[in-house]
């Protein structure tokens, strides 16, 4: 029987990896918008992909602590569907930007060990979808795209929140069925899981990793 899993592709940076994600099933599309990441795109590229998307795909923004300033020109010049708030941002942040734009918020939480937990409980009462990541090192520059797992048994007793959540952190074609197993999640999320090089993603590698999920 065919999972039923729904997939986010993150990351993405040219029409034929957009094409690609969108054409092998995926139900989301991301774009970054972070300068220190090799993923990071600019607005106009972004509008450009965004606007080539399937209707039927939500078109996701990534965003870490970005002020309004910069969120009023990305909501303005790239057609979206949902932010990702990838940050430090607090619950409030969250309602704030909710509120402002309008979009619904998806609140990512990196997850080490049983002391991350609780901060699940605190978003899943303002943000619209969770998505639960590997806490990156200590030191990193990157808050997520890092290729790391974390123990999926921590998720085990907590299959259910009170939103909708996706499962992210050094998935692949590979794992991916039995990290939804473990985790009960139904939605995933994959970004340096398909690429060939930081930032560079690989059709081949998405199509693998969505025909896996989705077998």
């Amino acid at each position: 029987m065919p999972s039923d899993l729904r997939i986010k592709i993150c990351g993405l940076s040219s029409p034929e990896t957009v094409a690609a994600a969108a054409a092998a099933g995926a139900a989301y599309v991301g774009f970054v918008f972070f300068p220190k990441s090799p993923r990071n795109i600019d607005m106009e590229t972004a509008r450009q992909l965004a606007i080539g998307v399937p209707d039927g795909i939500a078109k996701v923004a990534l965003t870490v602590n970005a002020d309004n300033a910069f969120l009023d020109t990305l909501t303005a010049t790239v057609p979206l569907d949902m932010l990702q708030l990838h940050g430090s941002e607090s619950a409030e942040r969250v309602s704030e930007v909710k509120t402002r734009y309008g979009l619904p918020v998806m609140k990512a939480i990196g997850i080490a060990d049983a002391d991350d937990l609780p901060q699940i409980d605190v978003y899943a009462e303002v943000a619209d979808q969770l998505l639960i990541d590997a806490k990156p090192p200590k030191g990193a520059d990157l808050p997520g795209g890092n290729g790391l797992t974390f123990d999926w048994r921590l998720l085990a007793a907590r299959k259910y929140w009170q939103r909708p959540w996706m499962l992210a952190g050094g998935l692949t074609a590979a794992n991916v069925i039995e990290a939804a197993q473990r985790t009960g999640a139904r939605q995933v999320d994959i970004s340096s899981g398909v690429e060939s090089a930081p930032g560079v993603k690989d059709i081949d590698l998405i199509q693998t990793f969505i025909k896996a999920a989705l077998s």
